[in-house]
């Protein structure tokens, strides 16, 4: 099964061709008001491309023939959860089923189901307005899937949510995307990485580079792309639930795992750290409070970044204010140690054991 698309809009200057392999996840990258939440509306029919198409194995969903939204196949799970405020929980999951049909009882056996497996089944009754935001959007995700669609199309899921409630909700998504055909919008470079398997990334409404994650990610070919693949990425081979570096240190993280329950992760798989430049502390000393990952390191470049300034180093890049830089005295050839919790370190399987 395989979406194809090429998308024109011509009032939002939109001009865009993508392809989706049955079970491939592509994440849309790209700046505000690249097109990105507007290639999301033409895949889902919520507006009419000016010109192009949009096919799904093969059906015609737009072009030569129009489907509307809800014959589609699609499901979009948007920034906002977007629950029925009047219905119950299980009422606003059962809600798709029944609207395509089925029994009452049925639809709420499938939202049952959904609620279940989104871990959420002890707040089947409640009302919307009683769960938090990560709940909410859990809630959200059910919703999308008791249809049991084709393709789902996801924008923006994290951004409404608070720092505590998105690692639950990536997590989730990454479980329920996994050999799923899904289309994701996103401006954070962890969910890139960890949700993706390819990626493109938009410019004024043109795709401008496109490839799997890791190269699009690591090895970018554009200028946002370079500004946005500041990421630190480490490869390495798992020993005792970390990661072994090449150099042999030890990076202690957080399994990011696609089964639920997690499964550990076994010694000799190949894993690949995901850590955030500002989630790296620089310090002349081995710091207080024995982090989990202390290690030593020699700065090789300094250079502005935004309001901060990127530190770059023979092991990790961090992002640090100019005055932590200044105080610290940082040259090209200092001697630091970074440090990093093991909680902002997301490790995940690569390949196979060695």
């Amino acid at each position: 099964m395989t979406l194809d698309a090429t998308v024109r809009l011509d009032d939002r200057a939109v001009d865009v061709s993508l392809s989706v392999a049955d079970g491939e996840t592509l994440a849309l990258l790209g700046p505000n008001g690249a097109g990105k939440s507007s290639v999301l509306a033409a895949l889902a029919g919520l507006v009419r491309p000016d010109a192009g198409h949009v096919t799904l194995d093969g059906r015609v969903l737009a072009g030569d023939t129009w489907v509307p939204a809800h014959d589609r196949d699609i499901a979009l799970l948007a920034q906002d959860a977007r629950l029925f405020p009047h219905l119950s929980v299980l009422d606003n999951v059962a809600f798709g089923p029944r609207a395509r049909g089925a029994g009452r009882r049925g639809a709420r056996a499938t939202g049952e189901r959904w609620l279940a497996e989104v871990g959420i089944t002890a707040y089947a009754h409640r009302r919307p307005h009683e769960l938090s935001g990560g709940q909410q959007q859990r809630v959200a995700v059910a919703r999308a899937l008791a249809t049991e669609p084709r393709v789902l199309l996801v924008d923006e899921p994290l951004s409404a949510l608070d720092v505590e409630a998105a690692p639950d909700v990536r997590d989730l998504l990454r479980r329920v995307l996994a050999d799923r055909t899904a289309v994701v919008v996103t401006h954070d470079v962890v969910d890139a990485a960890l949700l993706a398997d390819r990626v493109a990334v938009m410019e004024h409404g043109r795709v401008v580079d496109e490839g799997p994650a890791a190269r699009v990610l690591g090895r970018p070919r554009s200028d946002f792309g370079a500004r946005f693949a500041g990421l630190n990425l480490v490869r390495g081979v798992a020993e005792s639930g970390a990661l072994r570096m090449p150099d042999g240190r030890l990076l202690h993280g957080l399994a990011e795992e696609r089964e639920d329950p997690p499964v550990p992760i076994h010694d000799g798989a190949r894993l690949t750290a995901v850590v955030a430049p500002t989630a790296v502390g620089v310090h002349l000393t081995h710091p207080h409070g024995s982090p989990r990952n202390a290690l030593t390191a020699t700065v090789t470049d300094l250079e502005p970044h935004g309001h901060l300034v990127r530190v770059r180093t023979d092991t990790l890049t961090a992002d640090i204010t100019p005055g932590a830089a200044a105080e610290l005295g940082l040259r090209r050839g200092s001697a630091v140690v970074l440090s990093v919790k093991a909680t902002e370190v997301h490790l995940h399987v690569t390949g196979t054991d060695l």
